[in-house]
């Protein structure tokens, strides 16, 4: 029989060890434990409401108590020092900074006043301050992208009085800009549409935004206000012209068919139409949209503090956040992404300032035609084609990505409208040259 052997000094400080090292592992684990069940207390966000969000609440201060990182990051659209190279949140004079625009829009409040957009913040005060809305007497329509207050009007007026009502009439009953009732159900913060513009639109297609995915919801939500419209019939509602498609030949047409014109150019006579920035319609264009990306991917992209994903609502250039707007899909590294973005944006620009040169000449030529005696019915091509120039490159400026949204169809578009305003050159041209070589009336 063997004789059990004693356990020596060595063995008894293995299992002290062992029985230590459990220790720290116990304690570690439950460490662990405690810090996942923090997360995921956290990843429901606020799981108690600090108050309730009545329906009609569109003041974002009250919301905030509930959202106070989505709250803070939209306070920051209140910031006034953000420059690109051909945007940001500096108020500064386009008609100064690009001074052929004053003649392009001869006749029309803008050719008055046009400056540089500031932050969503800014939104009912800078519309209030605006000098178009003293020099014409603006429809109530105006208001609807502009105060948070517009679809409850609507319920109260109807749609057709709010839109035909003037603005300065309602500006009075306008106190806050860019609200979480815009875009957000007070109950279930879910996505919604609360202008009925674009239901309007989107239902003429055959689109039950109802039935929107979240992704395209967070397009749906920008276009509410982000495109082009106009004031349809007497009673001015507020109107999308899509009737045969987005891009800026389908808008065109829908205009022609419907004999629509916004007003008559002071220099020309021409029948004209002022575009307002068509963000959504260019973006349907592009290589984003056609990949599926959102507004909300690039202008409010999804953001992490400790274990809660939140899209940010600091609304602004994905060329001040590129890190997080951009280099989630694309893998370069961020200085040449912001090249590329410029490098676009340079290309699209000189292309503007090549319209505008082409559509003023145009101008002077209808202009000389004019005066040398020709008549409307003589000058109807012309003008029709000075129309045609103008509102394409109307399109492309007043679009607020500098063709960054759809970079080719932004050449292509531009591309037409030199040659339309060249064409409009001709026609005047050859109308004064017949004029010269016509015998003088005794």
């Amino acid at each position: 029989m063997t004789t059990p052997t004693k356990p020596n000094r060595r063995s008894f400080a293995l299992i002290g060890a062992a029985f230590v090292l459990g220790l720290v592992m116990m304690a570690g684990l439950a460490l662990l434990l405690t810090n996942i069940q923090q997360r995921k207390a956290e990843t429901t966000e606020y799981p108690l409401r600090v108050v309730d969000i009545e329906p009609n609440e569109l003041d974002p201060a009250v919301w905030g108590q509930n959202f106070p990182r989505q709250y803070d990051a939209f306070l920051r659209t209140q910031d006034t020092t953000i420059s690109t190279p051909y945007g940001g949140s500096v108020l500064y004079s386009k008609l100064e900074r690009y001074p052929a625009m004053v003649r392009l829009w001869a006749g029309y409040a803008f050719s008055k006043d046009h400056n540089e957009e500031r932050g969503h913040f800014y939104t009912t005060i800078d519309q209030k301050n605006t000098q178009r809305v003293q020099i014409v007497n603006q429809p109530g329509a105006c208001a609807n992208c502009h105060a948070a207050e517009a679809p409850q009007l609507i319920a109260e007026m109807g749609w057709e009085t709010f839109n035909h009502t003037p603005y300065n009439d309602l500006k009075d009953h306008l106190q806050v800009g860019s609200s979480c009732a815009d875009c957000h159900d007070p109950e279930t913060m879910a996505l919604r549409l609360t202008r009925p513009a674009l239901i309007n639109a989107l239902a003429a297609q055959g689109i039950d935004w109802t039935q929107a995915s979240r992704q395209e919801m967070r397009t749906y939500v920008c276009a509410q206000c982000h495109v082009e419209y106009y004031f349809l019939g007497e009673n001015k509602v507020l109107t999308f012209p899509w009737s045969q498609g987005y891009n800026i030949d389908s808008i065109a047409a829908h205009y022609d068919d419907y004999g629509f014109q916004d007003w008559t150019h002071a220099e020309t006579g021409a029948p004209m139409i002022k575009i307002q920035h068509p963000e959504f319609e260019l973006w349907n264009t592009g290589l984003h949209a056609q990949s599926g990306v959102s507004c909300a991917d690039c202008h409010m992209p999804y953001v992490r503090e400790g274990a809660v994903k939140i899209s940010d609502h600091w609304l602004r250039s994905p060329l001040t956040n590129i890190n997080q707007a951009c280099q989630t899909c694309h893998k370069q590294d961020e200085a040449l992404l912001a090249e590329r973005i410029t490098t676009i944006q340079d290309r699209t620009a000189q292309l503007l300032r090549l319209s505008e040169e082409a559509i003023i000449d145009a101008i002077d030529a209808i202009v000389a035609a004019q005066e040398a005696g020709a008549t409307d019915e003589q000058l109807a091509e012309a003008r029709q084609l000075h129309r045609q120039a103008s509102l394409r490159w109307d399109f492309i400026s007043s679009e607020n990505s500098t063709g960054f949204h759809s970079p080719q169809e932004a050449a292509r578009v531009l591309a037409l409208s030199i040659d339309y305003a060249r064409q409009a050159q001709l026609a005047a041209e050859r109308l004064l040259s017949s004029q010269a070589s016509a015998p003088a009336s005794e």
